[in-house]
């Protein structure tokens, strides 16, 4: 597979499109983080360490003629202006629907499947969240036009936040061999969920699942991760593992998903700036953001607390990805 340069221009036409060199596929959709393969991941974080040269040059215009929609049934701050600023730093143009379940033809009762039909007739990518866990997967089913899966139901997956999450860990350092806390409400968890896929993709990885017992990481996961061979343990606390681990992720509890009598223990699941003095010296601290009190601000100024650049790097991400995406289409 031919690596992608930038230069003059964004992309070289004449490198290879995104295509797995193992498989010979490309990629025309982004649904779930199972379809990526190591080396397309790869050629990915290629793209997107170009990205960063490209953004801090104001970007570029090569994709002047294509158009983006974004299409979010359910709220979204970081991800939707992501893309957007993505599509705009390319050159492109975006047509946006904030609340498409209320400023859509879903309020009359339009099916997700002749919206998309009728969408993929006048733009070139479609970026959709929707309240169903299926819904990317049933746009993309009927789009004529590549579908990125923004986000889709409690328990469902989030793969563009998944590839940022583990971009930023790329850049600080290798991925095989890494131990990782997964840390929150992680059985309706799409970040967590997105991202045990993709790790499992790589070597030595061990993974551990920090949650209450009712709150744990679904058996889906936890059978497709025994079937690649990647270690992984059950943890209800939080402090038994916070001293081995080179990565913790850290993601929200909603307080009302845990019993009356539990919700006292939830700052067990908290990062404070006491239980980071417990973390290695070179672990790497990551959230997918809002954050609430599981994170508290006291951690921000460590070194180690990556999640504001984490958020900067789903830009250079998402504009690699329309790249791949917009090419062979």
């Amino acid at each position: 597979m031919t690596t992608p340069h930038f230069s003059a221009h964004l992309l070289d036409q004449t490198d290879a499109k995104a295509v797995d060199a193992r498989t010979g596929a490309r990629l025309k959709h982004v649904i779930e983080s199972q379809q990526f393969t190591v080396p397309l991941l790869m050629e990915l974080f290629d793209r997107s360490r170009g990205m960063e040269r490209v953004v801090a040059r104001g970007g570029t215009l090569d994709y002047q003629n294509r158009i983006m929609a974004t299409l979010f049934y359910a709220p979204s701050t970081r991800t939707r202006f992501s893309f957007e600023a993505a599509m705009l730093r390319l050159g492109g143009r975006v047509l946006a629907t904030e609340q498409a379940s209320a400023f859509s033809s879903e309020i009359k009762s339009e099916q997700v499947e002749d919206s998309i039909r009728i969408m993929s007739g006048i733009c070139d990518v479609i970026v959709i969240r929707h309240h169903g866990a299926d819904g990317a997967r049933r746009a993309a089913q009927v789009s004529a036009v590549p579908v990125i899966n923004a986000g889709d139901g409690n328990g469902g997956q989030h793969p563009t936040q998944a590839l940022l999450d583990l971009y930023t860990i790329y850049r600080e350092r290798p991925i095989n061999g890494l131990s990782v806390a997964i840390i929150g409400e992680l059985d309706k968890g799409r970040t967590a969920r997105s991202l045990a896929y993709l790790l499992a993709k790589f070597e030595r990885i061990k993974i551990f699942f920090v949650s209450p017992p009712e709150l744990q990481m679904k058996p889906d996961i936890l059978e497709y991760l025994e079937e690649h061979d990647v270690r992984f343990e059950l943890e209800s606390d939080l402090e038994r593992v916070i001293g081995e681990v080179d990565v913790v992720y850290q993601t929200r509890i909603h307080p009302e998903r845990v019993p009356d009598e539990n919700r006292r223990q939830l700052h067990r699941y908290a990062i404070d700036s006491a239980l980071v003095q417990r973390m290695k010296p070179d672990a790497l601290i990551l959230h997918p953001l809002p954050r609430t009190a599981e994170l508290d601000k006291s951690v921000d100024d460590d070194p180690r607390a990556l999640y504001f650049r984490q958020a900067r790097n789903g830009l250079y991400v998402r504009m690699a990805l329309l790249t791949m995406l917009l090419e062979g289409n």
